[in-house]
């Protein structure tokens, strides 16, 4: 006869916990609740977060709305009326008075030169009329001396380079400049040199547009002018 097999009436310790009811329904609770209070704590986290970005960007809003869109530019000039630096400054500051003699030299230099590079021309002209007032006597004497001058064509047959050599102030608003003119043919050789000297009378009147504020930052602008060659 065959040997009997031993049955174990006893189950494991481990087979009897898989049983146990409390810990069946445990295990059914986290399988149900578990994923979903865990998604509710990454949303909680999740909306935190968005709330600080929020407030952030609520900050840097206000910030900007309170801060000045517009701010004239400073261009700091050396003694010889050169830029040496360049920013953005109160509008309640005083133009200096270097900056009000530097803007008129240049603008002097662009008025009466000639160059034969008709874009270097074309940005001479510009920048004088960016510095003239509107329906000023300037504008008229401006436009009359471009007329009877015509400095593109005379660019394509000589030149003048403009030294400036003093500029005093005449009055509170108005200023007299000495320079000289030296004609050029196109190839460098001297044709004459003549002395002038000019008044030109100032007015200060900065803007808030910042396309003006490129071409004219201290809002400087020449409402008259009388010059002449001096003999």
């Amino acid at each position: 006869m065959g040997k009997p097999i031993a049955v174990n009436q006893y189950s494991s310790p481990k087979e009897e916990s898989l049983g146990s009811p409390y810990l069946v329904a445990r295990r059914e609770w986290d399988e149900r609740y578990g994923g979903l209070i865990k998604r509710a704590q990454q949303w909680r986290g999740t909306a935190g977060l968005a709330l600080l970005v929020a407030l952030a960007e609520a900050i840097v809003i206000i910030g900007v709305a309170t801060c000045p869109r517009n701010a004239p530019y400073v261009v700091a000039v050396d003694s010889l009326g050169r830029v040496a630096a360049a920013g953005t400054i109160n509008r309640t500051s005083p133009i200096d008075e270097r900056m009000k003699q530097a803007a008129i030299t240049q603008w002097v230099q662009d008025m009466r030169s000639v160059t034969s590079d008709g874009l270097a021309e074309r940005a001479a002209i510009d920048h004088v009329y960016a510095m003239v007032g509107g329906q000023s006597a300037a504008q008229t004497i401006v436009t009359d001396y471009f007329r009877a001058n015509q400095p593109f064509e005379r660019g394509s047959r000589e030149t003048v380079q403009v030294e400036v050599n003093a500029i005093l102030p005449n009055s509170p608003h108005s200023y007299e400049v000495d320079w000289t003119e030296t004609q050029r043919t196109l190839d460098g050789k001297p044709i004459s040199s003549d002395k002038w000297k000019g008044i030109f009378t100032l007015a200060i009147n900065p803007s808030t547009d910042e396309a003006v504020l490129r071409v004219n930052p201290f809002g400087i602008y020449v409402m008259d002018i009388s010059w002449s060659k001096v003999l």
